[in-house]
């Protein structure tokens, strides 16, 4: 057994014991780590035939049985526990062996661990990895970073356990440093902004509408059918249908009002202030989970405040609205998180292809999309692009949806519902647009209160006036 695997992983939960099985069935032998012996046997057990996949709880049965390099992947939770892993493995590596994260870890701990690693002579990379369980067992997208010559000996195992698009595997080299990480950031923070727009315009059709479960299931499925296809509207569809065991009534309607968040939606919007670059179709997805958590004291404030009595509307307007809305909607905040990773590859010099990352996010993760397709051709067509919305490509499809977004606003607003996210999706492509803002007069007030100067727009150089 001894040197004789070609991969190994630490970590078998869910997700470790779904992505190790997954490098089995695609012809590279894997070997699996965890403390957990009931995880350990588990592996042994579904994988089959030890000689194909086998596991220990014993570190250094564990790192002798890979072949060298070693190439060993981390999927454990992200913070001390990654670097409580990478001390117990050090003692049992040799010179160029590479650790690879494959957690959610904040991409400067990821700049840290690679410099410490590297005085050791050990290769570190980050890898975000996403799809879930479903997609670690039968394909991920997989985002790559670090050092390019450790990444060579692990790309033949990650571009065939990866998800394929159009024949191609969803994974690319990406970078150096955390551009791994960094890109799995952002990809999480689009991934809060679509996961909220979904759910306003479910709130819409349900309370501005009347539909039922039953139609919106019809309706959502309807819209994964055209160029809203994506995972996300794919399975709120499938959500609509599901039938709950402990009541007469389905799922949807029983589940608590409280959505949870792990950080990395959190951190995509605190980067993003840090940068400059404006991202409020995800802060607000952030922080509605926030206020989202506040449900007692939501209940007694929906008490004091009479709400304005909901206009139905007639079902198929709002429902062709809605889809116009989802879709505008979806395109900027597609926009934002890659506004970002474009200015992030400059500030921290990862060299990002944005063509490569809507390439590799077609397919596998949660935030794949039809809609992928045209972004990727939008950066090829473009290199220098820095937002899709200077895309000739996209012009068209915006001002195709745009009065819809303005008209549910409205509509929304005037019935009080709360649409923060298409509200801050149309109100930042009003900003992005117009080509003077009302930020005159703060230059002015902040010049007026702390002598702060101001520019002009007749002449060169900073001004300062004794008010």
């Amino acid at each position: 057994m001894e040197h004789t695997y070609d991969f190994g992983l630490v970590g078998l939960g869910v997700m470790g014991r779904n992505f190790i099985l997954n490098v089995a069935d695609n012809g590279f032998k894997a070997f699996g780590n965890d403390l957990d012996t009931e995880k350990v046997n588990a592996l042994i057990e579904e994988g089959g035939d030890t000689n194909r996949v086998n596991a220990s709880t014993d570190l250094n049965t564990f790192v002798n049985a890979l072949v060298r390099p070693r190439k060993i992947m981390l999927l454990v939770p992200a913070g001390k526990v990654v670097d409580i892993v990478i001390e117990s493995l050090l003692p049992h590596l040799d010179h160029d062996d590479i650790i690879i994260d494959g957690g959610n870890s904040f991409f400067t701990d990821t700049d840290r661990r690679e410099a410490y690693l590297q005085e050791k002579g050990i290769h570190f990379f980050g890898a975000g990895v996403s799809g879930g369980a479903k997609g670690a067992r039968f394909g991920p997208s997989i985002m790559p970073g670090g050092n390019r010559d450790a990444y060579q000996h692990v790309k033949p195992i990650f571009e065939a356990v990866a998800a394929k698009s159009h024949g191609e595997p969803c994974v690319a080299y990406l970078g150096p440093k955390s551009a791994g990480n960094y890109v799995k950031m952002v990809h999480n923070g689009i991934e809060y902004g679509l996961m909220q727009l979904t759910s306003e315009i479910y709130d819409l059709l349900k309370k501005g509408g009347d539909f039922s479960n039953e139609l919106l299931h019809q309706t959502y499925a309807k819209w994964n059918s055209g160029r809203l296809q994506s995972f996300l509207v794919e399975i709120t569809a499938e959500i609509f249908e599901q039938k709950d065991d402990l009541s007469d009534g389905n799922l949807i309607d029983m589940i608590l009002d409280k959505a949870k968040q792990k950080g990395t939606g959190k951190w995509t919007s605190q980067n993003a202030m840090d940068l400059g670059i404006p991202v409020p179709s995800i802060d607000i997805a952030v922080s509605m989970r926030e206020i989202s958590a506040l449900k007692e004291e939501r209940i007694k404030a929906d008490a004091l405040y009479n709400r304005p009595e909901v206009t139905l509307m007639n079902k198929a307007t709002l429902g062709g609205l809605a889809e116009k809305s989802l879709f505008f909607s979806f395109i900027i905040t597609y926009a934002q998180g890659l506004h970002q990773l474009s200015d992030a590859s400059k500030e921290y010099g990862y060299e990002l292809e944005l063509a490569e990352i809507a390439k590799i996010w077609r397919a596998g993760c949660i935030i794949r999309a039809g809609l992928l397709g045209d972004i990727m051709q939008a950066f090829q067509e473009d290199s220098s692009l820095t937002n899709l919305l200077l895309s000739p490509r996209f012009v068209e499809k915006i001002q195709d949806t745009v009065d819809a977004a303005r008209e549910l606003v409205s509509y929304a607003a005037q019935n009080g519902i709360p649409v923060p996210g298409l509200s801050n999706s149309l109100t930042y492509f009003d900003s992005y647009t117009s080509s003077r803002l009302p930020l005159n007069l703060i230059q002015a007030q902040r010049d007026y209160f702390g002598s702060h100067t101001y520019e002009r727009i007749d002449r060169e150089g900073t001004f300062h006036t004794e008010w």
